[in-house]
């Protein structure tokens, strides 16, 4: 069987290029145009405020200061914070602390030297204070570096137990401000969003509400899936030490410039972040401390994320356990976008999510849990659009009315790494297909697929949205490490719709293109009882929400869409109605 991935190929070229931000990163010596303009640029202390009047990079309505303090740890780790306070607070007056903590907010650049005219706290949420109009809302906000970053000392810790202390520091740094009413939210996206989840896993009491953009649930998945690497596993570690080692301002403060090179003046740190990605094993001590979701269990802060189930970054693995071990408010935007903000809008004006509203939410959102303001207008725990660019809301995520299991028999294909002629009687990949489908039937949440594998290799397990021409998307995969005995193995969560007439197909085979740098082995892979656990829902039942379709799904169906010649009724899939 052969079929073209140049396009899909070609999005995930662009993937391994792209940092957590979803910001292509350009080289450090590289001055953003425009950016050099002299300006304002008073230096803030702990003790001397800065305005926007005497630093143009200070919000206006804003006072900044820069503070230092210890982590959590008990180490020797020194954190910087920019915080920026309302310009009129009085000096008696106390207000709750909207908190982000993370890798981009040294006064150079987020990824690269950005060619400021002079030093200034990160503008990376700017949107943020514009958007809720933060300041004369009433919130201060207090940005820090974690380990290894910005104004902060410490070896880089990719959201590990030293990362993690650094967050609860920050928390408790934040609640216990003379400034502050002691109430703290966390926002962020990527990175910084994945770092909120760390907060509500501590369950510290000063936090009280954590907005997270499109996180990381698990920090393995981001580097491997199921032992086979990622792209991503090989650009963030050099993505990050670079980062880490960008050159700060003159202007800063001598303490700040001295700690930013913290990294350069201990290598062995870039080179223990590089080593500790190539560790394959999932079980290990070093990737358990980093796995998110699990750790989650139990805990109960408010909490209100985005999750793009096409993303090319941070995938939606593991989002589905992390929310069933989350005790606590839940609120959610999900759909079929890539990996942008809740504002994001195209250079049209389109929303890239396709849904108006984003800070009026979040606005309501942090009012309720750290002003005790109840909201004035009703919005769905979850606003979720699906394949078809509709929107519903629910109560929860995912809600799954029938599960389906599925016997998909035995069969057989060549590890080669992409389509082959026939050798053995097996290709790269076989399909085993369903029974149209007589109604709308949703896949949702994670997929399941158990088989029984003799060779060694690799496989790939795709699931395809087929029309009755033959058109085909691909909408779910995963990727594995075959081992000896039964694989037990979760596809990427989904929320995808076949019409009425549309074919479900499943493809096993070696892996072909993506964003794995897999080996192939070459050999002949024979499969034997396969099975599938297809999670369904009722898309009749759907109580609609405003909004309108994702700019990136279009994108991602001409990305990968192929052509597969229809075979016969390999099993049917129940009715969901």
């Amino acid at each position: 069987m052969k079929r073209s991935r140049t396009t899909a190929g070609t999005a995930s070229a662009l993937a391994a290029v792209v940092a957590l931000t979803g910001t292509l990163a350009v080289p450090a010596a590289t001055a953003v145009s425009g950016a050099g303009t002299p300006g304002r640029s008073a230096v803030a202390t702990a003790d001397d405020a800065v305005t926007h009047d005497e630093n143009d990079r200070v919000p206006e309505g804003a006072a900044w200061t820069q503070h230092y303090f210890p982590s959590s740890d008990g180490s020797d780790v020194e954190l910087h914070a920019d915080v920026l306070l309302p310009e009129d607070l009085g000096a008696d007056e106390q207000v709750p602390v909207i908190l982000s903590a993370g890798a981009y907010f040294g006064h150079s650049g987020e990824l690269a030297v950005e060619g400021h005219a002079h030093t200034g706290p990160s503008g990376r949420f700017g949107d943020l204070v514009e958007g809720i109009d933060l300041f004369d809302r009433g919130y201060a906000l207090v940005l820090v570096d974690v380990r290894g970053y910005g104004g902060s000392t410490g070896c880089l810790d990719f959201v590990g137990p030293g990362e993690q202390a650094d967050v609860a520091a920050a928390i408790d740094w934040a609640a216990e401000q003379p400034w502050s009413t002691g109430a703290v939210g966390m926002y962020g996206k990527s990175y910084d969003a994945t770092t909120g989840l760390v907060g509500n896993n501590l369950d510290q009491d000063a936090l009280k509400a954590v907005v997270a953009q499109e996180p990381i649930w698990d920090m393995y998945d981001r580097v491997r899936s199921n032992g086979v690497p990622r792209q991503e596993g090989i650009i963030a570690p050099g993505t990050y030490n670079t980062i880490a080692t960008l050159p700060q301002l003159p202007d800063d403060d001598e303490r700040y410039r001295e700690n930013s090179t913290y990294e350069q003046r201990h290598p062995e740190c870039l080179a223990a972040n590089t080593s500790n990605t190539l560790i394959a094993d999932p079980g290990t001590s070093y990737w358990r401390d980093r796995d998110l979701a699990r750790q989650a269990a139990g805990s109960d802060t408010p909490l209100f994320v985005t999750q793009g189930f096409l993303e090319w970054n941070t995938r939606p693995e593991g989002m589905a356990e992390y929310l069933a071990n989350h005790e606590g408010p839940q609120r959610g935007w999900l759909g079929p976008w890539d990996h942008v903000r809740g504002n994001d809008r195209d250079p049209d004006g389109t929303l890239k999510m396709g849904r108006e509203g984003w800070f009026d939410e979040i606005g309501a959102f942090y009012d309720q849990y750290l002003k005790g303001i109840e909201p004035t207008t009703g919005y769905p725990a979850f606003a979720v659009q699906d394949s078809t660019g509709a929107w519903r809301g629910q109560d929860t995520w995912p809600v799954v009315e029938r599960t389906a299991r599925i016997r998909l028999g035995d069969g057989s294909y060549v590890d080669d790494g992409g389509p082959s002629e026939e050798q053995d009687g097996a290709r790269s990949s076989y399909v085993v297909w369903s029974a149209p489908v007589e109604q709308a039937t949703r896949v949702v949440g994670a997929p399941k697929v158990a088989l029984r594998a003799q060779g060694t290799g690799n496989v790939l397990v795709e699931l395809h949205d087929v029309a009755p021409d033959g058109t085909a998307v691909m909408f779910d995969e995963q990727a594995a490490v075959l081992g000896p005995g039964r694989l037990d193995l979760d596809l990427e969560q989904t929320d995808w719709t076949l019409a009425a007439g549309h074919r479900l197909a499943v493809e096993i085979g070696s892996i072909q293109g993506g964003s794995w740098i897999d080996t192939p082995s070459g050999q002949t892979i024979r499969v034997t009882d396969a099975r599938l656990e297809l999670p369904l829902d009722d898309p009749a039942d759907d109580v609609p929400t405003a909004g309108g379709r994702a700019t990136w799904l279009d994108a991602y169906v001409a990305a990968y869409t192929s052509e597969l010649p229809v075979g016969g009724a390999d099993f049917r899939l129940p009715p969901v109605g």
